[in-house]
């Protein structure tokens, strides 16, 4: 079987490398204020013998046929404005190039096109984040070696996000909880997008975003613009690209992670510029490393639609959906499960979506609104037998310990104004109001003593409610930010937010302010504040407390917000064309963090380090926190056949529970280090084919956490108690992981067909991380649980 499959692949690598084919690249060209067309552009191929180009119609559009296949780099000028280089757009035989390019109006001259040096490739779409901020695209997202094509590892190899968990891709951003992190769709706000995500967390074992549909975003991880609330940490802010308007395109994909999946674009007619994209995924479980032995199975579909623009404007809806389930069984836990209990059965249901529709009316040419409508659900559903067992581990008895239920829809309405006055000044404003409809239950009797008076079987009797819920509150934003560009070379943003929660009758304005400054051609500083809040995460707002036998209340339930001041300097340099060195300090100040009314270490700032919310009543806005630190960034854009991105980042996160002492929080890892290279060599008539390398190093400093407390959880009858006096005093051992991809790309003879597949060999060195030291029912003891060790991710992906 190994010398067929040999003798295939040689075979293949043969034919193809005597064959060529081009491709057609097009897109709109449009002014990155205002977004409206630019008539007259110039889009050419660098270095293109004869040129190859295109300029822009009445619409914006362009359109350059004959493309050779490979890596291309584009040249984008228009009279009184910034010209743009757009280097490394790779072009495959299966799939057009579909762009959207944006220009910038000179604040100095006018009657002329300015040529200036390359573009910066990792500056963000939204121009008013100055500082702590990328855009990534879905080449990027496919091409990192240990990625899985989840958007949110990819953000681990940035600068000061820190992710050592194999199992899960809960993104730690400058030493805050995961919980603090907004994710949007489309400008709408979702609690999360990923399988087997647990209520008021953010992350999960497997993305249900699926990359092939996205378009370049952002990921923003501190102080970041007016436009986003209710967040402390960091910001995902995901498009979905548009279907082609022109042709019929098809994706076939399979990944032993990420599963098998088919995508399907192309016009919705032709005559309108109307288009769909629409993709279904279903998880090889089988195949999927995800730190455990039992078998998860999950699915997801999502879609857009790009609509006629009429003289009402422009619509497009967008969705995505997901389900996903997971039985973990006792008898068929191993040693190195991540989460299973061999004295426990339990069932793990799922379900994500989120539906939306967009519409966009512009006012007039430089001013336009946009307005979007959308409802998301999220559900978790989590059941648990326990298992009596004798000495010789047979069975004895089955009973249902645990039965909990989340479920939380949003509803939500979000418009926004753009205005661009001129060349100097815009503005961007709205509101943004979520209405939620949460249903929680959760009832336990998981290691509670059994009641003497009854039977005595050592089976509690009873279970204990500890939430019941069923409510629905309104979180209202509204926002406004201008920017004032004094010339080409020094511009300033200043912002305004504001937040009110009618659950707790509270109110907040938050200001902020950036400015950047281009010293040189080849250097800029950045210096921005921003003073953000976010509401208590649900869990903790609606826990409900037994005051008294029998008697519950939800004793957190006038929490207000969390409250940070975000202070950052930045400082950007190219090295060279290619070379970029990027280098950021920050300080955040965070208070109001609720912790215990009584003198404890627990604070909310480390709910997030575990799959679950710690079960906390009677909280006050009392405790603090601070995050500071330094980001060094040194990156090789893709040219000439490689790439490089180095980072590290040293920082330092610290916290005060009610005690007033303090201590590290469970995301204190100090240090982050990683290292990316890829390298791709070219083969066959015009260099169409490539053979690719990528490799990835990460380390980190060693995960604080709480030593258990052996012998009172023994007297708690095996309900682990942890030793909060001395809270996030000892470390897990530093984490090391080296992934190696290998890859090739093929073109077809004289179809439009591509071919791409690669084998990701993750953790090469089969490294076990320390992941959780924990108590040990069989054992009896505290045990060590490793993280997952070698593991081969292969996929294959055809485009045509």
């Amino acid at each position: 079987m190994t010398k067929l499959l040999l003798f295939t692949f040689l075979a293949l690598l043969i034919s193809y490398s005597v064959l060529a084919q081009t491709q057609v690249i097009k897109g709109k060209v449009s002014d990155s204020q205002a977004d409206y067309p630019l008539i007259g552009a110039t889009v050419t191929v660098a270095d293109s013998d004869p040129v190859k180009g295109a300029v822009t119609d009445t619409e914006g559009y362009f359109k350059i046929e004959n493309v050779p296949v490979g890596r291309q780099t584009l040249i984008v000028q228009y009279i009184g404005y910034k010209s743009i280089t757009v280097p490394n757009v790779l072009v495959t035989a299966g799939k057009e190039i579909v762009l959207q390019l944006k220009l910038e109006e000179s604040v100095e001259r006018l009657d002329e096109i300015v040529i200036t040096s390359e573009a910066d490739k990792d500056m963000p779409l939204n121009e008013l984040a100055k500082v702590s901020a990328r855009t990534f695209s879905l080449e990027e997202v496919t091409r990192f070696s240990g990625g899985r094509n989840d958007v949110a590892r990819l953000a681990t190899s940035f600068a000061g996000v820190s992710a050592p968990d194999d199992s899960r891709n809960d993104i730690v951003v400058r030493g805050n909880s995961p919980v603090g992190l907004l994710w949007r769709i489309e400008g709408i706000p979702i609690a999360t997008t990923n399988h087997f995500a647990t209520q008021g967390t953010t992350g999960g074992p497997v993305n249900a975003l699926n990359t092939n549909l996205l378009r370049t975003s952002d990921f923003l991880t501190g102080a970041f613009p007016a436009e986003y609330g209710n967040a402390n940490a960091a910001v995902f802010d995901v498009n979905f690209r548009n279907g082609n308007k022109d042709t019929y395109e098809f994706t076939g994909q399979l990944s032993a992670f990420s599963g098998l999946e088919f995508m399907a674009e192309g016009p919705l007619s032709r005559s309108n510029n109307s288009s769909f994209i629409a993709s279904y995924r279903y998880g090889i479980a089988s195949l999927a490393a995800t730190g455990t032995t039992a078998v998860p199975y999950y699915q997801d579909f999502s879609f857009k639609a790009h609509l006629r623009e009429t003289k009402a404007g422009r619509f497009e809806m967008f969705g995505l959906g997901g389900l996903s389930n997971i039985d973990f069984k006792g008898d068929e836990v191993e040693d190195d499960d991540l989460f299973a209990n061999p004295n426990e059965d339990a069932y793990v249901d799922n379900q994500l979506g989120i539906i939306g529709l967009s519409h966009l009316i512009r006012l007039n040419k430089t001013t336009f609104i946009k307005t979007a409508i959308g409802a998301s659900t999220n559900f978790n559903e989590y059941q648990q037998d326990n298992l009596v067992k004798n000495n010789e581990d047979i069975l004895l008895e089955k009973y249902r310990a645990v039965d909990a239920s989340t479920r939380e829809n949003r509803y939500t309405l979000s418009t926004t104004l753009n205005k661009k006055f001129n060349a100097r000044w815009s503005l961007k404003a709205g509101a943004l109001i979520e209405r939620y409809d949460a249903d929680f239950s959760v009832t336990d009797r998981d290691n509670r003593a059994d009641i003497p008076d009854n039977d005595g079987d050592g089976i509690p009797d009873y279970f204990i409610t500890i939430r019941d819920l069923k409510d629905v509150y309104t979180l209202s934003q509204m926002f406004a930010q201008t920017e004032n560009k004094l010339t080409d070379n020094l511009s300033i943003t200043f912002g305004l937010h504001s937040q009110y929660l009618d659950y707790t009758d509270d109110f907040i304005l938050e200001p902020r302010a950036a400015i950047s400054w281009q010293i040189r051609p080849n250097q800029r500083w950045s210096l921005a504040y921003g003073f953000h809040a976010q509401t208590v995460p649900t869990p903790v707002l609606f826990f409900e407390e037994e005051i008294s036998p029998g008697t519950y209340a939800r004793t957190n339930e006038n929490l207000g917000f969390i409250k940070s001041h975000h202070y950052v300097l930045a400082y950007d340099r190219n090295l060279s064309v290619d070379w970029r060195l990027k280098a950021e300090a920050y300080y955040q100040n965070i208070f109001d963090v609720p912790v215990e009314s009584q003198p404890s270490s627990y604070s909310v700032l480390n709910e997030g380090a575990d799959f679950i919310f710690n079960e906390e009543g009677s909280l006050v806005n009392e405790g603090t926190g601070t995050n500071y630190g330094v980001e060094l960034t040194v990156e090789k854009f893709f040219s000439r056949g490689y790439y490089l991105l180095m980072t590290t980042s040293l920082y330092e996160s610290k916290y005060k529970g009610s005690d007033g002492i303090e201590r590290n929080t469970a995301f204190n890892n100090n240090l982050v280090g990683n290292l990316l290279v890829g390298k791709e060599w070219t083969f066959g008539e015009s260099n169409r084919n490539a053979l690719t390398f990528d490799t990835k190093l990460t380390s980190a400093g060693g995960k604080p956490y709480t030593p258990v407390d052996l012998d009172a959880t023994r007297e708690n009858a095996g309900r682990e108690i942890r030793m909060d006096n001395i809270a996030f005093s000892e470390r897990y051992k530093a984490y090391f992981r080296w992934d190696v991809k290998f890859g090739i790309r093929l073109n077809s003879k004289n179809k439009n067909i591509s071919h791409q597949f690669f084998v990701d060999l993750q953790n090469v060195t089969n490294r076990k991380n320390e992941f959780v030291r924990r108590y040990n029912e069989v054992t009896d003891q505290v045990d060590l649980v490793e993280q997952i060790g070698f593991f081969p991710d292969v996929m294959y992906r055809i485009q045509f």
